[in-house]
């Protein structure tokens, strides 16, 4: 989904597919993958990272799949800098391939055992046939968060003198932060001009979707994703939480449909066995879960007061937990939701009973659990 920053068109480009699926031990069936990639396409996520054809003949197969659903988000396929793999991406029908190359002299040293001449030499091979295919490139930057800035300039000026669209700065190993990434972006933005380019972020200090940020602030007109966070290692920028603090910390309308976030998260935490945290930014079960007593009685008051954003904007509730924080209006509230009228002389003796308990079993309490006291039983249920 294309959208004006005041600066640059930014667009989407989720690769759940591909580095979320590169978390170890995650496979997605290509049931999943299909579902995955309708779903992204549905709420107006502009390019999909489908896959990595090098694998073989059923992951080739899987992206022949993607291709033939004719989504209107643009897929493309993650390729070493070789010509035998952007031919494999070419014999699965897409348009668009993803080239990388290592270009820290850390990894060309000591990954490739190369030098930054057959760096630029690969470079110019490959984007040359890919060209010569008529083929939308991505020129990915493998660690190009520690890489030298003159030579990523020049490898963004080849980029560019060959017909390449775009030059991805990876922060392959997450060790940056959002400054540095806001400095880096702003430099290569200015010192090769005619070149789009992307960021993507990983998340080992976790600061992936801040760094994210930060280079769309910087003029990035790119930005990788993943549903939940997933990726190598601690995960990539997530999806969810890059649209929602462009919308609220930047005032920048992505036109994406947020209302199935929720859904999505779900969907792909099951699809990759990755559990949702209850306090998972933006989708969590329980971010909008209010129990401090100056918290619960501000947010009945007025949502506002305690919350950035309205839950139903990502397909969540807000909801009053009774527990050891509680306060008397939060009392009242939950079990006003139960159907229950509760003045505060009641609720006050009530109150005491609820922390107690609260405090008793480590956690919050039930509607059922409220429920016996309020009755005042004496046989109250077992801790579950």
């Amino acid at each position: 989904m294309e959208l004006i920053t005041g600066q640059a068109r930014v667009i989407i480009d989720d690769t759940t597919l591909r580095d979320g699926e590169q978390t170890a031990g995650v496979v997605f069936s290509k049931r999943e993958k299909i579902a995955i990639a309708r779903m992204l396409d549905s709420i107006g996520v502009g390019e999909i990272e489908c896959g990595i054809p090098a694998m073989g003949e059923e992951e080739q197969a899987s992206i022949r799949t993607l291709v033939d659903l004719g989504l209107n988000a643009r897929l493309i396929t993650w390729n070493r800098a070789l010509v035998p793999e952007i031919e494999a991406s070419i014999a699965c029908g897409v348009q668009a391939v993803d080239i990388s190359l290592s270009v820290s002299d850390q990894m060309i040293h000591h990954k490739l055992r190369k030098n930054r001449n057959a760096v630029k030499e690969q470079l110019k091979v490959a984007l040359g046939f890919a060209k010569q295919h008529n083929l939308y490139v991505s020129v990915g930057g493998e660690d190009a968060s520690r890489a030298d800035m003159a030579f990523l300039v020049e490898l963004m000026e080849i980029t560019r003198s060959q017909g390449g669209d775009r030059f991805r700065f990876c922060d392959t190993l997450g060790i940056m932060d959002p400054f540095t990434m806001f400095d880096k972006v702003t430099y290569l933005r200015h010192a090769v001009p005619e070149i789009d380019i992307e960021v993507h972020t990983h998340n080992d200090l976790g600061m992936a979707t801040a760094n994210a940020i930060a280079g769309i602030r910087a003029g990035a007109k790119f930005v990788n994703t993943t549903i939940n966070g997933l990726g190598e290692r601690a995960g990539n920028a997530a999806l969810e939480e890059v649209i929602m603090g462009l919308k609220h910390a930047c005032g920048i309308e992505t036109g994406i449909d947020t209302h199935r976030f929720r859904e999505m998260s779900l969907f792909v935490a099951k699809a990759s066995d990755r559990p949702l945290s209850v306090s998972k930014p933006v989708v969590g079960s329980r971010v909008f879960a209010h129990e401090s007593g100056l918290h619960a009685d501000g947010v009945i008051k007025d949502p506002h007061n305690y919350e950035g954003f309205d839950p139903a904007e990502v397909g969540l509730t807000r909801s009053i937990i009774v527990g050891k924080h509680s306060g008397t209006g939060g009392l009242i509230e939950r079990y006003r939701s139960m159907g229950i009228v509760v003045d505060r002389k009641r609720a006050d003796p009530l109150l005491v009973q609820t922390r107690a308990m609260s405090c008793k079993r480590k956690r919050d309490l039930t509607n059922c659990e409220l429920m016996a006291i309020y009755l005042g039983e004496e046989s109250l249920p077992k801790a579950a």
